[in-house]
Parts: structure tokens; C-alpha cells; sequence
């Protein structure tokens, strides 16, 4: 087992050798086949294979994501979508630029620009002026067809709910750094939160985002802003890098059960 492997890969690895499973990683480690008998499953990225293709797409775009819960009744933070101007006035339009200005106006305490799709907190800026707007925009269309928008909002607490079937398999806080954002990958530490109101509510909350797109197994960001908490985005790729140098049985027995779903295998067989 490579050491430079991600946790990911690990972890499917080690099941695998307890259970039979031929694991073969392929594409440096993003395409994972895995085969038992006439049975073969694949893992993409951080995606175990257990959602559904809607779920999944649902999850993975955050102005979708963000229509679904508020359809739902669901709180959450709103992601308004802006598609590429590359993609031709046929799709985006004539008046994007006007149209892209409106939150900014309506939000004087700032907006956050960020790419529709992806994870980690990568290409994400708080804009206060037209300048940073511009600045933004031509950043995250580079690199992708679309991004979001949504209003800058002071986050009080962060915490992570990783659900599989409506069962909480971890639940811990995000503690931000020196950056503003409270992505692991910005320097912010995962703390397991206690028994209490606190993890009772998260949990409550990520259930019900989990059931407005249907899906099964997930890692949901829910953040308290004036003291109320609101669905921040869902993962459909379950990540725990960060959280497998503090707590590995944990993160290995929670890739653990959702294999067990996979493969339909007994907690007796371990």
C-alpha cells in the first residue's frame, strides 16, 4: 500500500484484503475497480457508488442543490447560478454582466463568487466591489461553465454531518484558522462534537437536506448565521483526509459500512 495514496484509497484497500475483494486502482488512484465474484463496483474520486445518478448530480451542483431544499422548505444558504458567457448568448443571454451585478448591489456586506461544482474551497472569493467582482468572475470561469453567487454572511459555526441511510457515522465542527473560510484545506481542524442540542440539530437538518435530493450517503455542511442553522452544501464524495490523521479507525470504519451497503455484506463477516 503506496503511502502517498489518499485515505480514500486506503480504506478500500484494507476492506478489500478483509473481504475477498479484488481492488484494482487505476487513473493514479480517481477510478477504483472493485470485484467480488461476478460482482464488480467502481468508485470515482471520493464517490463510493452508492447514490443515485440524480442525487448525485444534485449534490455535486450548488445552485440545484440550493433550488431542491428551498423547494423542500429545507433552510439553507442560497446559490444563485451564473453560466459562462463562452457558451454563447443562445444559453447565457445577452445581460449576464447586468444580471451578475444584481447580488453585489443587494448585498452592501459583500458576496461570495465561487465555481458551481467542486470541493475544498478552491477559487472562492468574498467580493465588496465591482473590481474583486471582475476579478472573481474571470478567475472561475476560467475554469469552469458556471458559478455561483451568494450572499457574504458572518458563519458562527460550521459543522460536517457524514450520513449514511439517515444514520450519522460522524458529526464534528469545523474550527477555522486565520482564513475566513472554514475549509479543511484552509488550515480549519475537524473536532468531533459530544452528545447535546448542538449535534441533535445538526444532525436533524443534514437528515432532512439528505431526504429532499435522495441521497444515501453523504458528507452535509450546515453553518449557524444569527444563531439559526442552514444546510451550507452537500457532498455526494464522502472526503476524510484531514479527519483520518486524527481519527483513522473512525474514518476506516465509516467507508467500512458504506462498503458493507455495496457488497451487502454482513458485520459478522469482518
Amino acid at each position: 500500500m503506496a503511502s502517498n495514496e489518499r485515505i480514500f484509497v486506503q480504506a478500500i484497500r484494507r476492506y478489500g484484503a478483509r473481504h475477498g475483494i479484488d481492488v484494482d486502482v487505476r487513473s493514479g488512484g480517481w477510478l477504483i475497480a472493485m470485484r467480488r465474484g461476478a460482482k464488480r463496483h467502481f468508485a470515482f474520486g471520493y464517490d463510493i457508488g452508492l447514490n443515485s445518478a440524480i442525487a448525485h448530480r444534485l449534490a455535486n451542483d450548488k445552485s440545484a442543490t440550493s433550488e431542491a431544499l428551498t423547494l423542500e422548505g429545507v433552510p439553507c444558504i442560497p446559490h444563485h447560478l451564473f453560466l459562462n458567457p463562452k457558451l454563447g448568448t443562445h444559453v447565457v443571454g445577452p445581460g449576464w454582466r447586468e444580471a451578475i451585478l444584481v447580488p453585489l448591489h443587494d448585498n452592501p456586506q459583500g458576496i461570495v463568487v465561487k465555481p458551481n461544482e467542486g470541493t475544498s474551497g478552491r477559487s472562492v472569493f468574498k467580493v465588496t466591489t465591482e473590481a474583486q467582482l471582475d476579478h472573481a468572475v474571470d478567475e472561475v470561469f476560467a475554469m469552469s461553465t458556471g458559478l455561483v453567487i451568494s450572499p457574504y454572511v458572518m458563519i458562527e459555526d460550521e459543522v460536517r454531518v457524514i450520513l449514511l441511510d439517515d444514520v450519522p457515522r460522524i458529526v464534528y465542527s469545523k474550527q477555522r484558522g486565520a482564513d475566513w473560510r472554514h475549509n479543511l484545506d484552509a488550515g480549519a481542524k475537524p473536532v468531533l462534537l459530544e452528545d447535546g442540542d448542538v449535534r441533535a440539530a445538526c444532525v436533524k437538518l443534514a437528515i432532512d437536506a439528505a431526504n429532499a435530493i435522495g441521497i444515501a450517503f453523504a458528507s452535509i455542511d450546515v453553518v449557524r448565521v444569527a444563531g439559526a442553522w442552514r444546510v451550507l452544501e452537500i457532498n455526494s464524495g464522502v472526503m476524510m483526509e484531514a479527519l483520518a490523521k486524527l481519527h483513522p479507525e473512525l474514518v476506516q470504519a465509516t467507508y467500512d459500512a458504506a462498503l458493507d451497503r455495496v457488497f451487502g455484506t454482513d458485520n459478522r463477516d469482518r
